[in-house]
C-alpha cells in the first residue's frame, strides 16, 4: 500500500512476501531508519543502534554491541544475577500465596524486568525515584506515548521548530530527565570501575571510550544515547511479552496444564527452574512463539530508502518511509491458519523461528536492523515464563472465568495490556 503521510512517500508491507522484499532482498537499500524527532531528542541526535542512520558511524555502534555487549560469554555471565532476581520474585509471590491475595502480576514481571536491564547494565539496582519523583514505568510510559503520537516535524520537516503540538517541549523535558540520570550512572561507574571484577555495560563502555579503541568518535553522549535505549528496550519489551504469554495460558487452561506437564517431566516438582532446562522445554518453545505472534508487542517497525529503487516493479524514490506491519503479517489468514487463535501446537513439526530468518513471525525484525539483543530477550521470556508456571497455579479473582479475562491493549511503540493482570497464586513446588 502507498500513502502520502505529509511530505513523506510512504510504503506499509503487510505480507511477509513484502517484507521479505524489503527487509532481505533490498535489505542493502532499505537499512536506514527515517528521520524521528522524539529519538533525536530522547537519543542524542538519533546517535543510538536503533534509530541510527545507516553508515559507517551505526556499523561500528552495531560492532561494539555485538563485539563487547552482547556476546554470548557477556549474557553467561549475568546468569547469577537473573537467577537470584528471578528467585526473589518467586520468593515475593511464594509469601502472597501463603495469604491467597490478589497480585499485580504486570507490576510484578514490569519490576523484575527493570531491576534485570538496570543491574546488566549498571551493575546496581535503582529505585523508581532516582529516575524522577513518577517513577521508572510513568517516565518509560511518557517516553513510548510521545515516540508512538503521529509528529508533525516527522512529515513536515520545517514544523518541527514550531511545534504545534506541543510534542517537541515534553521531550526536551523528558531528555532532561534521562540526561541527569545517566550522567550520575556514568559518574558513579568511573568512580568504582577500577575495582569490579565483571564489568557491566557501563563499565565496558567507559573502557572502550578511555582507551581510544574505538573506530569513530565515541564519548559520553554515545554511551548516553545507547543506555537510553537500552533501558526503554530492555525493560519494556520483554516485560510485555510475557505479561500477554501469561495472559493467554490464563485464558487456555489446558495449554497452561500442558506446559505444567512438561516442566514437571524435565525438571521435577522438587526445585526451580534453571536457565539450562530451557532447551529441553519444547513445548514452553511453542508458547512463547505463540504468544509474540499473535501479540505483536512491536506492531510496526519503519525503514528509509537510501536510493531510488524499484521493488516488484514499483518505483520507490529515495527518502521513502516504509512500515513493515508486524501485526498484520502474524496474523494473516493465508500464513497462519485461525490467526485469532492462541494454538501454541501449530508449531508442531515447523522450523519457523523468531530470529528474523522466517518473515512470517518477526518480533526481534530481521536483516541489518534487527534486534541486537534477541537472544538475552529470548532467554529472559522464555525464563520468567517457565518459572511463574512451574511454581504457581493461577487463579482469577472474584471468580472470573478464563473467556472473561480481557485482552484490550494499549498501543503504542511497546502494545502492552491496557489493564494491568490481577492474578491470585498457589504455591506447587515440593520443596
Amino acid at each position: 500500500m502507498h500513502m502520502r503521510l505529509g511530505l513523506v512517500p510512504t510504503i506499509v508491507a503487510s505480507s511477509a512476501d513484502a517484507a521479505e522484499k524489503f527487509l532481505k532482498t533490498y535489505d542493502h537499500i532499505f537499512a536506514s531508519r527515517p528521520h524521528n524527532e522524539a529519538a533525536h531528542y530522547l537519543a542524542y541526535g538519533q546517535k543510538d543502534v536503533i534509530f541510527s542512520k545507516y553508515g559507517s558511524y551505526w556499523r561500528n555502534m552495531r560492532k561494539l554491541f555485538t563485539l563487547h555487549l552482547l556476546t554470548n560469554q557477556k549474557i553467561n555471565s549475568f546468569q547469577p544475577m537473573r537467577r537470584q532476581q528471578v528467585e526473589l520474585m518467586i520468593e515475593s509471590l511464594k509469601n502472597e500465596a501463603r495469604d491467597r491475595v490478589v497480585v499485580d502480576l504486570s507490576a510484578k514481571v514490569a519490576s523484575l524486568n527493570a531491576d534485570l536491564a538496570l543491574l546488566m547494565m549498571f551493575g546496581k539496582r535503582y529505585t523508581d525515584k532516582d529516575l524522577d519523583n513518577r517513577g521508572f514505568k510513568a517516565v518509560l510510559q511518557e517516553v513510548v506515548h510521545l515516540a508512538a503520537t503521529p509528529n508533525l516535524g516527522d512529515f513536515f520537516p520545517f514544523l518541527g521548530v514550531i511545534d504545534l503540538q506541543g510534542l517537541t517541549r515534553r521531550l526536551k523535558d523528558l531528555s532532561k530527565v534521562f540526561d541527569e540520570f545517566l550522567e550520575k550512572i556514568i559518574d558513579e561507574c568511573a568512580e568504582s570501575n577500577d575495582q569490579k571484577q565483571s564489568k557491566d555495560f557501563v563499565g565496558t563502555m567507559l573502557d572502550i571510550m578511555q582507551s581510544g579503541e574505538a573506530e569513530f568518535q565515541f564519548d559520553r553522549s554515545n554511551i548516553k544515547a545507547i543506555l537510553f535505549t537500552m533501558i526503554v528496550a530492555a525493560i519494556d519489551t520483554s516485560g510485555t511479552t510475557i505479561d500477554w504469554i501469561i495472559t493467554e495460558l490464563l485464558r487456555h487452561p489446558h495449554v497452561m496444564k500442558k506446559l505444567q506437564n512438561e516442566l514437571e517431566q524435565v525438571v521435577g516438582l522438587e526445585r526451580m527452574v534453571k536457565e539450562s532446562d530451557l532447551e529441553n522445554l519444547k513445548y514452553l518453545e511453542m508458547v512463547v512463539k505463540e504468544g509474540m505472534r499473535l501479540h505483536s508487542v512491536v506492531p510496526l517497525s519503519q525503514r528509509e530508502a537510501m536510493e531510488d529503487c524499484v521493488v516488484d516493479g514499483f518505483p520507490i524514490r529515495k527518502g521513502s518511509r516504509v512500515i513493515i506491519n508486524n501485526y498484520a503479517i502474524q496474523r494473516d489468514p493465508n500464513v497462519w491458519p485461525e490467526p485469532e487463535k492462541f494454538f501454541p501446537e501449530r508449531f508442531v513439526g515447523s522450523s519457523i523461528d523468531v530470529r528474523g530468518r522466517n518473515f512470517q513471525l518477526l518480533p526481534f525484525s530481521a536483516g541489518r536492523r534487527s534486534c541486537p539483543a534477541v537472544q538475552l530477550g529470548i532467554v529472559v521470556i522464555r525464563l520468567v515464563v517457565a518459572q511463574l508456571v512451574h511454581c504457581f497455579d493461577w487463579e482469577l479473582p472474584n471468580d472470573m472465568q478464563p473467556c472473561d479475562l480481557d485482552l484490550d491493549d494499549h498501543f503504542g511503540v511497546v502494545t502492552s495490556r491496557e489493564k494491568h493482570l490481577m492474578v491470585i497464586p498457589s504455591y506447587r513446588i515440593n520443596e
